[in-house]
């Protein structure tokens, strides 16, 4: 009889809630396509197995050995902390029906990269932006691939961006899903939710600025109301949002408020990590100290720079960003589109027009969105890689009313039906 693992003698390296965790690190080394390269030890860490997913291959071997196959899709998934293996099984076999290959890297740090050979954590020397950058390649050159497409979002975005600044010669084309520009981002953030939710300057939210303002008035903690009206908004727009906070000023929809809540609660997914789905605890380090997640809040109502203040603690400081991505924007000379979803409040669409406006050939796409369309919409992502890999991604800018008749099939998706039903008066 097979013994029961005990959770009490999982590593040292093992996230909290060890038994649930151990069953989700099982089905992640069951996923299809997995691979392994050894990255070797450097000043910075041990030696450790970075693993990866290649899926849709039009042939047994790896490479490029079928005679005018395209190239592969890379997929970076955002966060960072944001595993590749599991939440994204639906994503890669729809992929393969179709005949698009995708690789994904499991990023240092998370997941099944998590550890070193002896099955310590990584150390936070080795959570560095352009080691990750350069995992991607690693993988691309282990595989005999040469020339690649390349869809990041949000963070990954960030990675795909740097992915061009260091190999160049290996992107075919590119999607900057929900993109991230610079480490001054935050400010636009910060800015734009003040017009939206609290200075009332906008007029499609301007009538929700008085329901914030006695929320914040009866005493609703400022971290919490910021993140959770931003998740209502993102999700459902000002409709959703308004009813929830209808609701909430009359004293209903405790349950709606406490989805959302959980939802967008960056404390839980610091401290909490779920294995190989969302493990933020070691690359947050990065986060910080290179892409200043945790900017000092400003002292004024409603700030953005709360968000992650509460983890921040546990964290360095911010030091500085390992790329100029507006400088570097100019050289990048392949196909690339910009995707921006119309109610993104963490890349606001704002950020997508200046990266499409530096990029030598971009198209700009406008999705009827939030955050992310690889995770909130990923048949429009996908839409969007085959367009991109046939040479037709200009006619995206025709596809939107196709885009938003695709179904939305994701958890994140849904999430707007399940806060509407918990606002219903049982």
């Amino acid at each position: 009889m097979r013994r029961r693992r005990d959770p009490r003698s999982e590593p040292p390296g093992e996230p909290a809630a060890g038994a649930a965790n151990g069953l989700l690190r099982g089905a992640a080394r069951r996923v299809p396509g997995l691979r392994r390269i050894r990255r070797r030890a450097t000043a910075d860490h041990p030696a450790f197995d970075l693993t990866y997913v290649r899926t849709g291959e039009l042939g047994s071997g790896a490479g490029e050995a079928n005679a005018g196959a395209l190239p592969p899709i890379v997929v970076i998934p955002g966060g960072p902390g944001i595993a590749a293996t599991l939440p994204y099984l639906g994503l890669r076999g729809r992929a393969a029906a179709k005949g698009i290959e995708l690789i994904m890297v499991e990023h240092r740090g998370v997941g099944l990269s998590r550890r070193d050979l002896r099955g310590r954590d990584l150390p936070p020397a080795a959570m560095r932006v352009e080691a990750a950058v350069d995992d991607i390649a690693a993988v691309l050159d282990a595989e005999g691939v040469t020339r690649a497409f390349v869809y990041g979002a949000s963070y990954g975005s960030y990675l795909a961006a740097g992915l061009g600044v260091r190999r160049p010669g290996l992107v075919a084309g590119m999607v900057l899903d929900s993109p991230m520009v610079s480490a001054t981002d935050h400010e636009v953030e910060r800015e734009l939710m003040r017009s939206l939710f609290w200075t009332g300057d906008d007029p499609a939210t301007a009538a929700l600025t008085d329901q914030v303002h006695r929320l914040a008035a009866a005493g609703v903690e400022a971290t919490e109301l910021l993140v959770v009206v931003r998740a209502a908004y993102e999700l459902g727009g000002p409709h959703l949002l308004g009813r929830l906070l209808t609701a909430r000023l009359a004293g209903r929809g405790a349950a709606a408020w406490a989805i959302l809540r959980r939802y967008a609660d960056r404390e839980g997914v610091a401290s909490h990590p779920r294995a190989c789905l969302y493990e933020f605890d070691l690359v947050g380090t990065l986060a910080f100290r290179e892409l200043h997640y945790a900017p000092t809040p400003d002292g004024r109502p409603f700030d953005t720079a709360l968000t992650y203040a509460a983890p921040a603690q546990r964290y360095a400081g911010f030091v500085g960003e390992p790329f100029d991505l507006p400088r570097d924007f100019g050289a990048f000379d392949w196909p690339t589109v910009v995707l921006s979803g119309r109610r993104d409040l963490r890349t606001p669409p704002s950020q997508a027009r200046l990266a499409a406006s530096l990029l030598p050939s971009a198209t700009l796409v406008d999705l009827d969105n939030g955050h992310s369309a690889l995770e909130s919409h990923p048949l429009a992502a996908l839409h969007v890689m085959e367009r991109l890999r046939a040479g037709r991604h200009r006619a995206l800018l025709d596809d939107a009313a196709l885009l938003s008749d695709l179904s939305r099939q994701p958890l994140s998706a849904r999430l707007p039906d399940l806060v509407h039903l918990a606002l219903l008066p049982w």
